[in-house]
């Protein structure tokens, strides 16, 4: 009998300390979550408050470059204080070469693949959509420009090196066969969150399902590379070729079709 107790009581504990456990990581999710969408809604406050009117009549790249370069800041003021406390390894360094210079190329490999189905399918279905700002020289060179150095490094410094990093310290364990770990999944879907823009006079929300799944099926891709490589800039490259080839083909069939 006595046994018997002491065996419910351990159980007891044990569900009692999972039940902990399991809410812990919740709470740490949650924290992680409002922090990783904030930074650019801070970025984005930030930058609002600047005029680029001068340098970019028709909003075409400025006041998106600007804004990458704060939230890059902001990551990297927040990661060096997280360091005063607790050395982090964010990626920050080339890792495994050989096996981001492999798994970079066979990204880039099935990216154009999908980029050619994609839009021989845009084309064929007349919902082919052009850029709202004019294609002159200056805004083409400035947007592409924005997407090929800064588009990529801010955002995977933010929702890879940063977010990864920090969600693993709570979750672990991996899912699908081994396949996706549980913090790559959940910082994929914050990056998809992150596509969702909220409005708040008057309260709105604006977003394109397509655009999110996107992000979250690319951020799974970028996630993955990040921790088989243990870098952060195969992603940030894999993640400014994505846009330049996305942008570059828009360009170019806006001057075609």
């Amino acid at each position: 009998m006595n046994k018997r107790f002491a065996h419910k009581e351990k159980t007891n504990v044990l569900t009692m300390g999972s039940i902990t456990k399991s809410f812990k990581s919740i709470i740490w999710v949650l924290f992680l979550t409002i922090l990783l969408l904030g930074i650019p809604r801070l970025a984005t406050i930030i930058v609002s408050s600047l005029d680029f009117q001068l340098i970019d009549p028709d909003g075409a790249y400025a006041w998106l470059s600007v804004r990458h370069i704060v939230i890059s800041l902001l990551v990297i003021i927040l990661m060096g204080g997280i360091n005063r406390i607790k050395l982090m390894d964010y990626g920050i360094g080339w890792g495994d070469k050989e096996t981001g210079k492999k798994y970079t190329l066979l990204f880039f490999k099935y990216f154009c693949v999908y980029t050619t189905g994609a839009f021989i399918t845009v084309i064929a279905t007349n919902s082919f959509q052009q850029f709202e700002y004019p294609l002159t020289a200056t805004n083409i060179t400035g947007h592409l420009g924005f997407q090929l150095l800064l588009s990529g490094p801010a955002e995977e410094l933010l929702f890879r090196g940063f977010a990864i990093t920090m969600l693993a310290v709570v979750i672990r364990g991996r899912i699908f066969n081994g396949k996706i770990s549980i913090a790559n999944l959940i910082a994929a879907v914050i990056f998809g969150l992150a596509h969702i823009v909220f409005l708040f006079n008057p309260f709105e929300i604006r977003y394109s399902l397509f655009q999110v799944v996107y992000a979250i099926v690319l951020g799974l891709f970028y996630g993955d590379c990040y921790e088989k490589t243990n870098s952060v800039f195969y992603p940030m490259i894999m993640h400014s070729f994505t846009n330049v080839v996305m942008v570059g083909t828009i360009i170019i069939l806006s001057f075609i079709l």
